[in-house]
């Protein structure tokens, strides 16, 4: 089977209000649809990422650089056209961009294999269930947001059929961001995951004292708790001084990254993303990683692409998404998007990624 052609669309929507963390702001919702036809007719339907700077670039990269690499090719060399993406990435330029776009040709790829086989990549990748926990990401910082309007939202997540909330902190003080999650437990009840995001914000110090503050409240874990320039090293800090399970990974580009985070002893759990860090292939080698170290595997967003792998896999731990209105494409790009109930979502069972897509919402949305 060739690959006979690779089309890419971009897609933008502008969001109702900013959903920022602690040193970030988003207000629109980005994604690349990758689209592989095959020799036969068979065609890829699958989207990736959130790239709301350089969306474009990475358009450019895939449509100018990757995809001459393929056509012609065999589709079933995943492997193959990965080494070969991947050389894209050694010389001097932004290499996260590149991951990027390897990413969605990559994932689009296994989307093929899927199809060809008549299986989903949930198979494809070892089966080991077909459905599993969902979380929202949520405890948003908004202006006159209270802390009743706080533990009112962890209700209606809860009643909405999730498992779980990841509550945005380190926006504020540690006293300050513990008051948010005290009443994040308090509105969610004990048998609901509250999970704590603070996007790099702390320094050790800072971070130790909210951890201690705050495990009386049976955090899940506590992702990416300090500063980017020497995270590793210091999350390690964090992680031998509470008892919360410590989250990393989404900020790495390689499986080599998640090696660096492991070696430091700084993690418990990797949400390495496959959307910003070369794809399905990639992501399996960081997962072989945790696995040979007995820790659990994350997805960083991106629930269509995620619960196939970490549903795959015996130490995936849970499913990503965001409420409609930080993300109207998981909302409603996919026609056939499975709901969550009681916590968990069915993987769905079409071959590939098992994607039906709004056609008039892509058409409604394009940018390119």
């Amino acid at each position: 089977m060739k690959i006979k052609s690779v089309e890419i669309i971009a897609l933008e929507i502008p969001l109702s209000r900013n959903f920022g963390g602690s040193k970030y702001n988003v207000t629109k919702r980005c994604t690349i649809i990758t689209r592989i036809q095959t020799s036969d007719g068979m065609v890829s339907e699958v989207y990736n990422g959130d790239n709301r700077d350089h969306a474009r670039e990475v358009v450019e990269i895939i449509e100018e650089e990757l995809a001459p690499m393929l056509i012609g090719e065999d589709a079933f060399a995943i492997e193959r056209h990965w080494q070969k993406m991947f050389k894209a990435a050694e010389w001097n330029r932004d290499r996260k961009l590149v991951m990027e776009a390897i990413a969605c040709v990559d994932s689009a790829l296994w989307d093929l294999l899927g199809k060809s086989a008549g299986s989903n990549v949930c198979r494809l990748l070892g089966g080991f269930r077909q459905e599993l926990p969902i979380i929202c990401i949520g405890g948003y910082y908004e202006e006159g947001k209270t802390l009743a309007d706080l533990g009112k939202e962890m209700e209606r997540l809860k009643a909405a059929g999730l498992a779980g909330c990841k509550v945005k902190v380190g926006g504020l003080s540690a006293e300050e961001d513990a008051q948010r999650v005290e009443a994040a437990r308090k509105g969610a009840g004990a048998d609901f995951w509250i999970a704590v995001d603070a996007n790099r914000g702390w320094p050790v110090s800072e971070a130790v004292r909210f951890a201690r503050l705050v495990e009386k409240y049976d955090i899940a874990w506590f992702e990416e708790p300090c500063h980017w320039y020497d995270d590793a090293r210091m999350m390690a800090e964090v992680r031998r001084a509470t008892s919360i399970p410590i989250d990393a990974g989404q900020s790495e580009i390689t499986a080599a990254g998640v090696r660096r985070l492991i070696d430091a002893g700084a993690v418990d759990i990797v949400n390495f993303d496959a959307s910003e860090a070369g794809g399905v292939t990639e992501w399996c080698r960081a997962a072989a990683l945790c696995a040979l170290h007995g820790l659990e595997v994350g997805h960083h967003e991106e629930a269509q692409i995620a619960m196939q792998m970490l549903a795959a896999i015996p130490n995936g731990l849970a499913v990503e998404c965001f409420e409609a209105d930080r993300d109207p494409i998981w909302a409603g790009l996919i026609a056939n998007r499975p709901n969550p109930k009681n916590g968990i979502i069915a993987i769905p069972q079409g071959p590939g990624f098992g994607l039906e897509l709004d056609w008039d919402m892509v058409k409604r949305y394009r940018v390119n």
